[in-house]
C-alpha cells in the first residue's frame, strides 16, 4: 500500500513540475542562443537542493513581480530539466544520455548539492560509460580532481589509469596534464609501467610544459636549466634503480646534466661495481600486476590479448590485471638456433605454448597456440587451437585470430619439423608455408602469408596463475 502512495505522491509533483501551477521561481539556463526560461517552486527547491536553501535564505537571487530569478549559463536547458525532474519527484534516466553529458550533469549536480544524485550518476559512469571514461583520459582526471565530492569516480579512475598507464600516457593530451595531477600518479606504487617509459614520458611533459622541442641534442644550456627546474619535484619519484642496465646507460645517463650529480654517481656504482646495494631512503618498486612478457618482437600488450583467445572471449577482452595466464618464454630461434632439433629441445613435454613469428621484412607477426605440446610424431586432435594475425607488431589492435575447423589437424608434432598447425607450417628452418590441402582451411585465412621467411621466433610455455 505504501509504494502505491509514494508512486502516486511522485506523479503528483510531476505533473506540478510540468504544469508549472503557482511557480514562483524563473530559471535562465543555458547561454547565447540556447538559453530557456524554466519555472519552478521555490518551496520544493529548498526542501531538496542545499544549494537553492542557501540561495532563498540569503536572498542571492534576484526578484522581479515577486518571483525570484536565477541565471545559470553554465547547465543546459536540457540538463536543467533533467535535475528539477529529478527534484520533484525522484525520477531520472541517464541511459538516453551520452557520456560527456552524463560527465557535465554530475558536475551541475554537484554545484546544486544534490547528494543523492552525485552518489547515482558516479555509480552510473562506472558501470556504464567505462568507454567514454577512456577517450578522454586527461581532461576527465582533471575535472574528476577538481571536484571533492567525486570520490567515487577519482578512486576509479585513478585505478584505471594506473593498471592501463598507456591509455593516459600514449594520449596526445598527456603533456597537458597538470603538474600536481602527474606528481599523484608517479608517487603511485600500483603505476603498471615499465619505468623507463615513465621516465621517457616525464621528460616528454617537461620539454612540452617548457616548450622546448624533445630532443637533447637540440638542447642549449637555456633549455637545460629550464627543463631540469621543471623535472625537479618528480625527480624522487622515479625508481631509477629498477631500470635495467642497458635503458640506464642509453636513455638516462645521456641525460646526466639534467640529474642530481650524486644520483648519477650512486647510479653508476650501483650497475658498475659488484654487490653494490641501492641507497637507502628510495622509492620502493612498483608492483606490477602481470609478469612482463620476455620477447624482443612485441610488448606485454599482448598479454591480455593472448589469455582472452584462449579462454575464448567473444566480446570483452581481459586487462592486465585480471589476465589469468603467465607467458615463459622457453625458446628464442635468434638465441637458441633455427632448426628444428633446436626447437624440439626446448620446446617439447612443456605442456600449452603460445609461439610468435616475425616475418622478415616486415612489420607482421603470426602465430599460434598449441595446448597440446610438441612431442610426438603425428597430427594431434584439438578443439582450442588458434593461429594469430598481427599486420603492425606495435599495435595489438590489428590482431586477428582463428580458430581449428579441422580438429584432427589442429596441430603437428614431428622432430624434424619445427612449430606446425593445420595449414601454417615450418619444414626448413626460415621458410614456412602457408597452403591449402585436399581437406580444406584447417583453420580460415586470416591473411598469413602463403611463402615467407622468418627473421626470429619466440615459443612461450602458457602457466596458468
Amino acid at each position: 500500500m505504501t509504494s502505491k502512495f509514494l508512486l502516486e505522491l511522485s506523479n503528483d509533483y510531476e505533473r506540478l513540475f510540468e504544469t508549472e501551477i503557482g511557480y514562483d521561481v524563473i530559471i535562465y539556463s543555458g547561454e547565447e542562443s540556447n538559453i530557456k526560461e524554466i519555472h519552478a517552486h521555490s518551496n520544493i527547491l529548498c526542501i531538496r537542493s542545499q544549494y537553492f536553501r542557501s540561495a532563498f535564505s540569503n536572498e542571492w537571487a534576484e526578484k522581479r513581480d515577486g518571483k525570484f530569478i536565477f541565471r545559470k549559463p553554465n547547465i543546459s536547458p536540457q540538463l536543467f530539466n533533467i535535475i528539477l525532474r529529478f527534484i520533484y519527484c525522484g525520477n531520472i534516466e541517464l541511459e538516453k544520455l551520452q557520456g560527456s553529458d552524463v560527465l557535465k550533469l554530475l558536475i551541475a549536480v554537484d554545484e546544486l548539492n544534490i547528494n543523492s544524485l552525485i552518489s547515482h550518476i558516479q555509480e552510473f559512469l562506472i558501470d556504464h560509460q567505462t568507454e567514454f571514461l577512456q577517450q578522454n583520459p586527461t581532461e576527465i582526471l582533471e575535472t574528476v580532481y577538481q571536484h571533492e565530492a567525486f570520490a567515487d569516480l577519482w578512486n576509479f579512475y585513478l585505478e584505471k589509469a594506473c593498471i592501463e598507464p598507456k591509455i593516459l600516457f600514449n594520449s596526445d593530451k598527456f603533456i597537458n596534464l597538470k603538474a600536481p595531477l602527474l606528481e599523484l600518479l608517479l608517487k603511485r606504487d600500483d603505476l603498471n609501467l615499465d619505468e623507463i617509459e615513465i621516465w621517457e614520458n616525464l621528460l616528454k611533459w617537461c620539454s612540452a610544459c617548457q616548450n622546448i622541442e624533445n630532443d637533447l641534442t637540440k638542447w642549449n644550456r637555456e633549455d637545460i636549466t629550464k627543463i631540469k627546474r621543471e623535472l625537479n619535484r618528480f625527480i624522487h619519484l622515479i625508481r631509477f634503480y629498477d631500470i635495467e642496465p642497458a635503458d640506464f646507460f642509453y636513455k638516462v645517463y645521456c641525460y646526466k646534466d639534467i640529474l642530481p650529480q650524486d644520483l648519477i654517481h650512486d647510479l653508476l656504482e650501483f650497475h658498475i661495481v659488484p654487490n653494490v646495494k641501492p641507497k637507502d631512503n628510495l622509492q620502493p618498486s612498483r608492483k606490477t600486476y602481470f609478469k612482463k612478457l620476455d620477447s624482443t618482437l612485441t610488448g606485454s600488450d599482448c598479454i591480455p590479448v593472448f589469455a582472452s583467445w584462449i579462454d575464448k572471449k567473444d566480446s570483452s577482452h581481459y586487462n592486465k590485471k585480471d589476465a589469468p595466464y603467465n607467458f615463459n618464454l622457453l625458446y628464442r630461434s635468434s638465441r637458441d638456433g633455427i632448426d628444428p632439433g633446436s626447437f624440439h629441445r626446448n620446446c617439447d613435454n612443456k605442456g600449452a605454448t603460445i609461439y610468435i613469428v616475425k616475418i622478415k621484412d616486415s612489420t607482421q607477426l603470426v602465430g599460434g597456440y598449441n595446448p597440446l605440446d610438441w612431442n610426438g610424431n603425428d597430427w594431434k586432435t584439438t578443439s582450442d587451437s588458434f593461429l594469430f594475425n598481427f599486420t603492425d607488431k606495435k599495435n595489438v589492435s590489428t590482431g586477428k585470430v582463428s580458430y581449428v575447423n579441422k580438429q584432427h589437424r589442429a596441430v603437428y608434432c614431428y622432430y624434424s619439423w619445427g612449430p606446425t598447425m593445420g595449414n601454417l607450417y615450418c619444414k626448413y628452418d626460415n621458410r614456412w608455408y602457408y597452403d591449402i590441402y585436399s581437406d580444406g582451411e584447417r583453420y580460415s585465412n586470416i591473411g598469413i602469408p602463403k611463402r615467407f621467411e622468418v627473421e626470429d621466433y619466440e615459443v612461450f610455455q602458457v602457466v596458468e596463475k
